[in-house]
Parts: C-alpha cells; sequence; structure tokens
C-alpha cells in the first residue's frame, strides 16, 4: 500500500465531499420537506377584482365663474383654437376595473313622512326610526328651539340611514303649514365627530323656483310645446331625466294623462337655468309614479338621483343625441380597409386575409343622420374646437373633476361656440357629420378623466360623477323634503 503525501490526501477529501452535495443534496431536501407540514397554496379569490393597471389621478378643478344665462358664455384670452392632442391608447381589459378615489356609493335607505304631533314631542327620532344614541342627545339640546317654532298637526321629515342604520342626514320642516315662518333644519355628521346642524328659512331654501306641469306625452314626443315653457337647453335635459325614470312602454305612455310637474330656477344673468326636481304623476290621485332630483355640488358637476339615492347621470353622459343608435361600441376594428376589386364573376367572394391589422376603437359611436343636433352632456368649458386628423371636426368639452369629453366627426359646429366658452348641459354643441376617418354619418364620443379614456358603458366602471357621496347626504334629504310632493 503506498502512502499518499498529506497534502494530495487533502484534496481527494475535498473533492469525495463536493461530489457528496451535488447528488445527494435534491434527496436531502426532499426528505426534509417530507418530514415539515405542509400548507396548502393561497387561492385567489375568482370574485375579486383583478388590479387595474391604469393610475387615476385627481386633480383640483380650475374654479368656474357663475356663467351667464343663455348656454354659453366667453372666457377665452385668445382668438386662437388650440387643439390638444389625443392621449395614448391604454389597455381596454386593464380600463374594466377602473375605480376613482374617493366614490361614496352609499349603501342609502331613505324614507319620508310626516310625524304625528302629540305631548310626547321628545319621541319624535324613535317615532321616525333613530336610533342613535349620541344623536338623540345632541338632538334633544336643540329640541325646545325646534318644538316651539313648530306649527301644525305634523312634523315632515327626510332621513338617510346608510350602513348598519348609520345616520346620514335628517332634515325637518318645523311644521306642515308652509310660510314665512316656517324653517328647514338638517343634520349631518361632522368630519371632526359630533353633529351638524343648518337651519335656515323655508322661503330662502325655495328662492326664486317655480312648479310648472307639463304633459307626460308633450315631454315625450312633442319638444316644441315643452319649449313654450322652458329655456331651450332644460328640454333635452328633461326628455333624459323623463326616459330614465319613466319605464312604461311607448304605447302605454302615448295614451296616459300623465303629467311631469317640474320645479325649475329660470336663472338670470349670472346664474344658469336649472331643473331641480322632476315627478310623474297621475292627475285623478295625484300618486307620484317616479321622481328625480338635482343635486348641486363644489367641485364635481352636479347630478340627477332618484329618491332612494340612485343615480341617473351614467345615462345622462351617455347621452349626446336626443335620437341615437350605437354603431360601435369600444373594442378592436380593422387598423384600415381597401375597396373591393371588380371581377368579372359577381358571385366570387373573397376571403379577408388572415393577417389582418388591428387597431383600438376609443369611443362610442352613434349612427344618426347628417345635422342631427350634438348636446353638450354636462356643463363644462369649450377647450377644443376644430379638424383634428382622425376626429374630423371636434369639440372637446372639460368638466370639474379634471373629466373631458369629445364630439368628433361633426358636420359642422354651433356658430355662436369658440375656444374659452362656458357651455350649460344640454347646450347644442354641433352637429353631427362624416368628417375625418369616419365610413358614414354617426357621432363618435368619447369620456376621459386627466386624459386616460374610460368606457362609461362598463358597469363595474365607479365614478364620482354618478356616485353618492358622503358630503352629498345633508343636501340630499333637503332636496326631497323641499321639492317632494
Amino acid at each position: 500500500m503506498i502512502a499518499l503525501p498529506h497534502t494530495l490526501r487533502v484534496f481527494i477529501l475535498k473533492a469525495l465531499l463536493l461530489v457528496l452535495c451535488v447528488f445527494m443534496g435534491p434527496v436531502l431536501a426532499q426528505t426534509a420537506s417530507s418530514n415539515t407540514p405542509s400548507v396548502a397554496p393561497k387561492q385567489s379569490n375568482p370574485t375579486q377584482k383583478k388590479a387595474s393597471s391604469i393610475v387615476v389621478r385627481e386633480r383640483k378643478p380650475s374654479k368656474v365663474a357663475n356663467p351667464q344665462t343663455g348656454g354659453i358664455q366667453d372666457r377665452s384670452k385668445t382668438g386662437l383654437q388650440v387643439l390638444r392632442p389625443a392621449s395614448a391608447l391604454v389597455d381596454l381589459d386593464a380600463q374594466d376595473d377602473v375605480l376613482i378615489a374617493g366614490a361614496g356609493n352609499l349603501d342609502y335607505r331613505v324614507q319620508r313622512g310626516c310625524a304625528r304631533r302629540n305631548f310626547l314631542d321628545s319621541q319624535l327620532l324613535e317615532q321616525i326610526g333613530v336610533e342613535n344614541k349620541s344623536f338623540s342627545a345632541f338632538f334633544d339640546a336643540q329640541a325646545n328651539t325646534f318644538f316651539a317654532r313648530a306649527r301644525g298637526t305634523c312634523i315632515p321629515y327626510a332621513l338617510a340611514l346608510g350602513k348598519r342604520n348609520r345616520l346620514e342626514s335628517l332634515s325637518l320642516l318645523t311644521g306642515n303649514i308652509r310660510d314665512a315662518k316656517t324653517e328647514i333644519w338638517t343634520f349631518t355628521p361632522s368630519a371632526f365627530d359630533g353633529f351638524l346642524l343648518q337651519q335656515e328659512p323655508l322661503v330662502n331654501a325655495l328662492g326664486r323656483l317655480t312648479e310648472i306641469e307639463i304633459p307626460l306625452r308633450a315631454v315625450l314626443y312633442d319638444p316644441n310645446q315643452v319649449e313654450n315653457k322652458l329655456p331651450i337647453e332644460l328640454v333635452w335635459e328633461l326628455n333624459t331625466v323623463v326616459k330614465q325614470i319613466y319605464t312604461e312602454e311607448s304605447n302605454v305612455a302615448e295614451q296616459t294623462n300623465n303629467i311631469v310637474r317640474v320645479i325649475v330656477d329660470y336663472g338670470d344673468r349670472e346664474q344658469w337655468a336649472q331643473i331641480w326636481a322632476v315627478e310623474i304623476i297621475t292627475p285623478q290621485t295625484k300618486e307620484v309614479l317616479a321622481s328625480a332630483f338635482w343635486l348641486n355640488r363644489n367641485d364635481l358637476p352636479g347630478g340627477f338621483y332618484t329618491p332612494n339615492g340612485e343615480s341617473i347621470e351614467r345615462a345622462m353622459w351617455t347621452n349626446p343625441l336626443s335620437y341615437r343608435r350605437i354603431s360601435r361600441g369600444v373594442g378592436m376594428v380593422p387598423a384600415g380597409r381597401k375597396k373591393a376589386s371588380s371581377s368579372a364573376n359577381k358571385n366570387t367572394v373573397q376571403a379577408p386575409p388572415t393577417n389582418s391589422r388591428y387597431r383600438a376603437h376609443m369611443g362610442i359611436d352613434y349612427s344618426a343622420p347628417i345635422g342631427t343636433p350634438v348636446f353638450s352632456v354636462a356643463t363644462g368649458k369649450v377647450v377644443a374646437r376644430g379638424y383634428n386628423g382622425a376626429f374630423g371636426n371636434l369639440i372637446i368639452l372639460e368638466h370639474p373633476g379634471g373629466y373631458q369629453t369629445y364630439y368628433a366627426h361633426l358636420s359642422n359646429f354651433n356658430a355662436e361656440l369658440d375656444v374659452g366658452n362656458e357651455v350649460r348641459r344640454g347646450f347644442e354643441i354641433g352637429y353631427v357629420g362624416s368628417t375625418g376617418r369616419s365610413t358614414g354619418p354617426h357621432l363618435h364620443f368619447e369620456l376621459r378623466k386627466d386624459g386616460v379614456y374610460l368606457n362609461p358603458y362598463n358597469p363595474k366602471l365607479q365614478l364620482d360623477l354618478w356616485t353618492m357621496l358622503n358630503s352629498d347626504s345633508g343636501q340630499f334629504t333637503k332636496l326631497l323634503l323641499l321639492f317632494g310632493s
């Protein structure tokens, strides 16, 4: 037996250890894992929304002064009509789950009535269903003053409760006698704990409002008759609201004698004309079949809501035409079309190429005859007006909250309209055409926020444009109490 040098023996030993690690490592790891308790992998929730790749940032809207009546106001500083370039295309699939931060989407439960008065006025809250102890203590501190001013046989109220019966707002009238002495009290939770109280004479709250009645048939089918009672820009708005809240079939609507009760402010040189309430009423029984109320906002466009707090604004923001038919929605369309070549055999149909290219179609196309009026879907400012490549004749309106609406392929513009003007919802801004890259007469409409395209028909899309925010609750119950029949 040959004795190996010490250095050689050390080298061979290290080599053997290395070989053992290479070949025995996986076996040892498997053995160790078999002795460790198994943990089931976390399953994804199939109902959970996937994260959106679109980041929508809110910005503080610029303050807009009260415009003049007539539907348009000049705010341009120069005669230049600068067109803003269209923003880059975005991922349509990721857009399905766009959520705007701050959207309240309250779980409202609204009730209205007239609480009967008796010798136990202190039980008013219990009678109308308020079970908040901290609010009861706050109300008790004001109760003596309130009931000292109360008159009549009952106390009209409008109460909004949120999730877990959380008090969102309570509006009360000091009795069912409406005159100069009547007051409206509105209670809302404070952002800093506790509650807030707003007191106002009824005459101040009603202001210069006017109540009119119009036959339902006229609102639906005879705009000329409505124009005799309302400013022209309110005709489109009233027609759109009624179509959203009145769900009867057309043949039934033609035969009915129902009326539309409208509370309207005709405005002046400093303020737009505005519809505040719409009710469809059966004249014989005075039954209210449907209703909607206008909610004004400071930093967002206002909107119409039904008595239970449901918004109808999604439909309002997608209705730029009185006559409309959606010919194409959001999706992928061929990037180009070639004219068919003439052939001796006219029955021969050439198959489309298999490698056709497609492009994203951002927007909604409404087919309509050339010259059909196009209306602004919301109050806003004209930031672009002119010809813009594939869009053809284009108008872009900017709205509070960072929103923009696009109206493309127009045949012509309203002659009074210019960049810098402020226009009211329902104002006639242009006319359907086929300019730009268009295959036929239609309106191409887009809704964007901070330049990012949004699909308003997507039911998953939640915007603060058409959700009830926490800060809106007090004004909402006040409107119900003031204008509801």
